[in-house]
């Protein structure tokens, strides 16, 4: 592999492309945008936290990626001098029912090697979260946010010095197979390579069909609505507060957290977004509306998960019910303290039986790799995939 083409410039396309240049492995390389900036998506469209790797499978490589690649991104936020800070994390157990899974969830971080996880009682949270309720909680020191969008010019700039091509408003509109590599015809122009890496995130499947891959699981987007603390009321929270997950739904839940530029953001909830690129509840379009409706996986979901589809979307309608469940983290919130935020969109990878691809997927292909899912953390364990790319890539 000399020349490979490298499809989606979010986080994780920009990482991938940066650790084969640090390996000498290319002697050149192109990677393609479709819009006119790099990270305009998922890469941007988040609450900006660095994920430690609590929540993961021990072993999975989700666990394994998140945990190096928080120390990877912070070293590289160090050496850049990039806005970001390692303030910590409380996941919050409101009542003794979820005690015993947040012990479990103590465990999980320890078998992944997070360090100086502290069990908390009350008197203790609130010497850290002065206003958060609740029987216990979890400190998790090495949690911290960053400037994701300063990240991603960073890469950019890196990239370029070191001769890496970037080719913005080139959207992929096909590839072609060739005896040596593949062909893309783009909105800018012909180019060709000789191994494809797909990192087109929310249009990674597409991407994948494109090249003449079957992948049995299909990216349906789930929009995830945020509101920010009024200024008089940003003092209710320090850092990150979240809720214990609950095992019965996929999601984490609503939560706080302080961002990088100041102000604190409090959400997001999950709804099914009726285009892979809705940022606004008005915004729909009629190709990605048919690949979520007609695909059997969507409607085993949802019948696996009524109470929770239903509540999530009541919850995007009703700011008094948003606020009542952040409420349960932090009593002393008023409905009034809640401004309008923004929104992102996760392209979450669903089976077609109906689950949620848990882990992170990269699926091999002929002179090709694939990611068809990573969802979060893969902003912060960015470096880390794309060190896993290389090294998993290295011998073609």
């Amino acid at each position: 592999m000399h020349n490979p083409l490298i499809v989606g410039g979010g986080l994780v396309g920009l990482g991938t492309v940066w650790q084969l240049l640090r390996s000498g492995r290319c002697r050149r390389l192109t990677l393609l945008e479709k819009e006119s900036y790099v990270g305009a998506h998922q890469s941007t469209h988040n609450s900006g936290v660095l994920h430690a790797g609590l929540y993961y499978k021990p072993g999975s490589l989700k666990a394994r990626l998140a945990v190096e690649g928080i120390r990877e991104m912070t070293a590289y936020c160090v050496e850049k001098k990039i806005p970001h800070e390692i303030c910590g994390k409380v996941v919050v157990a409101v009542d003794e029912t979820e005690a015993p899974r947040l012990r479990a969830l103590e465990e999980r971080g320890r078998a992944n090697g997070l360090q100086g996880l502290r069990w908390l009682d009350q008197s203790a949270l609130r010497a850290i979260e002065p206003h958060a309720a609740g029987v216990a909680a979890l400190h998790v020191p090495e949690e911290g946010i960053v400037d994701y969008a300063v990240v991603c010019e960073a890469l950019r700039a890196d990239i370029e010095a070191a001769d890496g091509k970037i080719v913005t408003n080139a959207g992929v509109d096909s590839l072609r197979a060739t005896n040596t590599g593949w062909i893309a015809e783009t909105a800018a122009g012909e180019f060709e390579g000789d191994f494809l890496i797909n990192c087109a995130g929310l249009q990674c499947d597409r991407v994948c069909r494109m090249a003449g891959g079957k992948p049995a699981d299909r990216i349906v987007p789930f929009r995830g609505e945020y509101y920010q603390l009024r200024a008089q009321s940003a003092h209710l929270v320090r850092n990150l507060i979240y809720p214990v997950p609950d095992p019965k739904f996929p999601f984490l839940g609503v939560h706080f957290t302080r961002l990088i530029g100041g102000g604190i953001e409090a959400g997001p909830n999950a709804v099914l977004a009726l285009a892979r690129e809705a940022y606004r509840k008005t915004q729909w379009d009629l190709r990605d509306m048919a690949d979520a409706l007609t695909f059997p996986g969507f409607w085993k979901f949802l019948a696996t998960h009524p109470t929770m589809a239903w509540e999530e979307g009541i919850r995007s309608l009703s700011k008094k019910l948003f606020c009542r469940s952040l409420q349960r983290l932090v009593p002393d919130l008023r409905e009034q303290d809640l401004a309008p935020g923004g929104a992102g969109v996760r392209a979450q990878a669903i089976s077609p039986s109906g689950e949620l691809v848990q882990d992170f997927s990269l699926v091999r292909g002929e002179r090709a790799l694939h990611v068809l899912n990573a969802p979060s953390p893969a902003a912060t364990a960015s470096l880390a995939i794309g060190r896993h790319i290389t090294e998993t890539i290295g011998a073609n």
